[in-house]
């Protein structure tokens, strides 16, 4: 009975992550509610991989992991990139003190929402992703805080400018929802063994993701969120 709840509780730590995550997110603590949704990605990776590991996967778990991942990869980031919004000069049209055009950021949610119901009905992407999963486009948009508190301290004012510029944050955001239900194929990182032909690909982007933030910081982790997207498709050419 022990055995079989383990990746449970891992995946309510992601939950329970997310939440916080959030909290710090709605008091406009960006940088911290980054750091929260990195440790929810932990979690959300340690719980598939135990749960194969232990040989205790469920039709339960599989439920809870997606509703672990609305709030944590979903609402999370949506509030982040509300709060980045409101934060950025833009158009005006209020509404009890709360600019209307921020409320856009919700896209996010919505399209993750939609992303995470398509792959639980979707028997294609049981090694392999149609679209962007929501991990993933959640780690884009919550490194952009981190992204701006470094390139703010190291002077790279063009970044800080791109980041601060409503209609950018705006275009990722139809972007990079329109990608979580698009029906790009993208690799998955989990490994069913660990030979280099079988996995080339996977080892070439972990070692770059590696050297790119050994190099950039923090201003690798949208890069590599963006290589993952490229390397994938080249992937895919290749195999067709």
């Amino acid at each position: 009975m022990i055995k079989r709840n383990i990746p449970n509780f891992i995946t309510m730590l992601n939950l329970f992550s997310g939440c916080i995550a959030m909290v710090f997110a709605f008091n406009d603590n960006l940088f911290l509610a980054a750091w929260f949704l990195g440790f929810a990605a932990i979690f959300d990776f340690l719980d598939g991989m135990i749960a194969r590991l232990l040989h205790v996967k469920s039709i339960l778990g599989v439920q809870l992991d997606s509703l672990a991942d609305m709030v944590s990869f979903g609402i999370v980031p949506g509030v982040i990139m509300f709060q980045m919004m409101e934060n950025s000069p833009k158009p005006f049209i209020y509404l009890y003190e709360i600019n209307l055009w921020s409320f856009l950021a919700f896209l996010i949610p919505i399209f993750s929402a939609l992303r995470l119901a398509k792959f639980n009905i979707d028997s294609r992407q049981t090694e392999s992703f149609i679209g962007l999963p929501t991990p993933a486009n959640a780690l884009f948009f919550a490194s952009l805080p981190l992204v701006l508190s470094q390139a703010d301290v190291s002077g790279f004012t063009s970044i800080v400018s791109l980041l601060n510029n409503y209609w950018f944050l705006l275009s990722i955001t139809i972007i990079f929802s329109g990608l979580m239900v698009s029906e790009i194929p993208l690799f998955s990182l989990k490994f069913k063994n660990f030979t280099w032909s079988s996995n080339s690909y996977r080892y070439f982007y972990i070692c770059l993701s590696i050297v790119l933030f050994i190099l950039l910081r923090f201003i690798s982790l949208p890069l590599i969120v963006v290589l993952y997207i490229i390397l994938s498709m080249l992937h895919r050419s290749k195999t067709i």
